[in-house]
């Protein structure tokens, strides 16, 4: 529809009507626009700005010709809903036009609104109205009609008027009930609004499935959605695993065309009606809202709570729940007047690719790191993005120069969704993964080298000590050896000053000669003396794990220090030694032996021995005896939050004791979650898996009492 000459002119021309006041001679071009991005949301499915983005746009429209009535058009966005019509489908009139949502995005917006209703519905500006609240899921909306109980037909939006014709496909989806008893309530017709949506987790093992397959990934659930709706094969669109939440009876008539609808006299009446039906119904993140002030106060608590839904959404809806008032309201051509979207902030916008930055692990490990045009997502402003390594930037052919979109979901880490390659412009630059190490970049013998086994580069030789410091602060930080204080910024500081140059000399530290350095004092020094002191006294496994040794993680550290009195112990261990532990193979053993086979980090370890780190098995080290008949018997366990009552770490050892494996991060693979005081991401995790069972602290407690492991 657009040649590539066109989108280019339509973005940059987006991006100068976005910072400017309009005039009256910009209708025209900014109508244009609209369009345009209309095109690339509905029919594209590859939007290029945000919807706040959009949503500025149409309000400066709507601002233009509220000012200039003689000039508004027929075929202006703001007279019309977009459009998703294709030529695959069959097109279908809807019972009902399908209207577009006003939307809000502060406290203001939604006050008024309520004053609207009020004075539309003539009620007294002291009576609270009563308001449905419910979550604006971010998919793809479409329709359900149902005639003498049976699903006659089901349809995307389209226009609003008219939409395709997708029956075969909404058969496939199980959340849409082929028959359900309209009928028990003298319903001969029905017309259902609904979303179709796919879960968080199941989006991710579709993009996983596509990544290794070579196909282009879905930008976000929302696309993936949506094109699965217009899949010519229903048997494909059934392992999409789409659900269907129907939000709306929007059509209802007897066998006398009368209307059916009034009888239930609200929303939330309706939609009780649907779940018994057997319909997925808007249910967790709904709230009926006695006044407007407790419907803002229940949208910003969703804003917070947005991850812990399994379905994405990006905003709430805020509905009159009486369905006189609504009718008292009335509607424009554009959307009803008792209903408003409350827009939460953005998770994804559009920024460039500016330059590319290459930095050097612990491991020797290259990993590049996008520095792009700093952007606001999700009310924090952006500027870099991991790119993981150069497979992920060839797959997604990014280039510098790029409009890219960066997401910012889940854990809150910025990721890179996709390049724009139609608004390129001939100057972008291929980004090109180095041949010797960044830092070093003339010495030959830095070059870098990658395993075949392995998608990331290394500089196994480095030679600018670059890795050597990256180990040093690991060593000290929290999976290490937890020296509390000790943070990046003094291990750079220390070494710029040769103070540490090797993990001994964290031992052996001047603390007199660091109390006078600049902005430490007595006090600091004394702080990091205690800190590193009660570091000496750590379990084997954390001096194990602090070594930086490829392949040895926390796990295989714990493991290992179970079966040994002495680090020592190591010097004299062969490849089966390390193989008879379950769980441990031949890549640790190879590297584990390969490090005590060195001299030079004997020595170092000697010296630590000497300074008074421990070197031998503590208790904590030993292997917890699982009691009989255990509670959690072949259960994986994580803990999460603040604990009250016991420590973290006692907590994972009377998990042990019931039976319980501890693992560190929430997959498929987690059994049980167990939630102390301000839960983060991993409960959002959880409740978006839907199979992990989730406990306080208490009920956890309560388990670990009945298997008689504490009183």
């Amino acid at each position: 529809m657009y040649t590539t000459q066109q989108e280019k002119g339509y973005f940059n021309l987006t991006l100068d009507f976005l910072k400017k006041d309009l005039q009256k001679e910009d209708i025209n071009n900014l109508r244009l626009i609209l369009n345009y991005h209309e095109w690339k949301y509905y029919i594209n499915d590859n939007p290029v700005i945000s919807d706040y983005e959009y949503d500025i746009l149409f309000k400066k429209l709507q601002s233009l010709e509220e000012k200039y009535p003689e000039l508004i058009t027929p075929d202006s966005p703001t007279m019309r809903v977009s459009s998703d019509l294709t030529e695959d489908f069959p097109t279908v009139t809807h019972l009902s036009p399908m209207l577009s949502l006003e939307n809000s995005y502060s406290e203001d917006d939604l006050k008024d609104f309520d004053k609207q209703i009020k004075k539309l519905a003539g009620i007294d500006n002291d009576i609270q109205i009563e308001y449905s609240v419910e979550p604006k899921y971010d998919g793809s909306t479409m329709t359900l009609v149902y005639e003498n109980d049976f699903l006659a037909r089901a349809a995307t939006r389209g226009n609003g008027i008219e939409g395709d014709d997708i029956t075969p496909n909404a058969k496939v989806i199980y959340t849409i009930p082929l028959k359900a008893g309209f009928s028990s309530k003298t319903i001969a017709k029905a017309e259902l609004r609904g979303e179709a949506l796919i879960r968080k987790d199941q989006f991710a093992i579709i993009n996983d499935k596509r990544l290794k397959n070579g196909l282009a990934l879905f930008a976000n659930a929302r696309n993936a959605a949506s094109g699965s709706l217009r899949m010519k094969d229903s048997l494909e669109v059934k392992k999409r695993n789409l659900s269907v939440v129907s939000y709306q009876i929007s059509f209802a008539t007897d066998n006398n065309g009368d209307d059916a609808l009034k009888q239930f006299e609200s929303h939330t009446n309706s939609i009780a009606f649907l779940k018994e039906l057997g319909f997925k119904v808007p249910e967790k993140g709904t709230k009926l809202c006695k006044g407007i002030d407790e419907a803002i106060d229940f949208c910003k608590e969703m804003e917070e709570k947005r991850e812990n839904l399994p379905f994405e959404i990006d905003g709430m809806v805020i509905k009159v729940n009486r369905f006189e008032i609504q009718e008292k309201c009335g509607h424009t051509m554009h959307h009803p007047r008792w209903a408003i979207a409350f827009k939460f902030k953005a998770q994804q916008a559009v920024t460039t690719l500016e330059r590319v930055e290459f930095q050097v692990g612990r491991f020797g490990t290259i990993t590049p790191v996008a520095k792009i045009t700093p952007v606001q997502i999700a009310g924090v402003t952006v500027r870099s993005v991991s790119l993981h390594n150069e497979e992920f930037i060839v797959k997604k052919d990014l280039r510098l120069g790029d409009k890219v979109i960066v997401e910012r979901a889940g854990e809150v880490i910025p990721y890179i969704v996709k390049s724009l390659p139609e608004l390129r412009t001939g100057q972008e630059i291929p980004v090109r993964f180095p041949q010797q190490c960044p830092i070093n970049n003339t010495d030959k013998e830095a070059l870098l080298t990658k395993e075949e086994s392995e998608a990331a580069w290394y500089c196994n030789n480095c030679v600018c000590g670059k890795v050597d410091l990256q180990k040093l602060i690991f060593h000290v930080s929290k999976p290490g050896m937890n020296i509390d204080g000790f943070g990046e910024s003094y291990v750079k500081r220390f070494w710029d000053l040769d103070m540490v140059k090797d993990m001994s000399d964290f031992y052996n530290l001047d603390y007199t000669l660091i109390s006078e350095l600049e902005g430490f004092g007595a006090r600091s020094a004394e702080n990091i003396k205690n800190a590193v002191n009660k570091a000496k006294s750590n379990p084997l496994w954390r001096l194990l794990h602090s070594l930086s040794i490829k392949h040895l993680g926390k796990k295989a550290s714990k493991l290992i220090a179970q079966k040994i009195n002495s680090i020592w112990e190591l010097q004299s261990w062969q490849e089966e030694d390390y193989t008879s532990i379950h769980e441990i193979g031949p890549s640790v053993a190879n590297t584990v032996s390969e490090w005590f086979s060195f001299e030079k980090n004997i020595s170092i370890l000697k010296k630590m021995e000497e300074f008074g780190v421990n070197t031998k098995q503590t208790q904590e080290d030993k292997p917890v005896e699982v009691v009989e008949n255990a509670t959690f018997l072949n259960k994986t366990i994580l803990f999460t939050g603040k604990l009250s009552q016991v420590t973290r770490k006692e907590a994972q050892e009377l998990a042990t004791k019931a039976g319980a494996k501890n693992i560190g991060a929430v997959s498929k693979n987690l059994n049980v979650l167990v939630v102390g005081d301000k839960a983060g991401s991993k409960l959002k995790k959880a409740k978006a898996l839907g199979s992990v069972d989730i406990y306080t602290e208490e009920e956890f407690l309560e388990k670990i009492r009945a298997a008689g492991l504490i009183q």
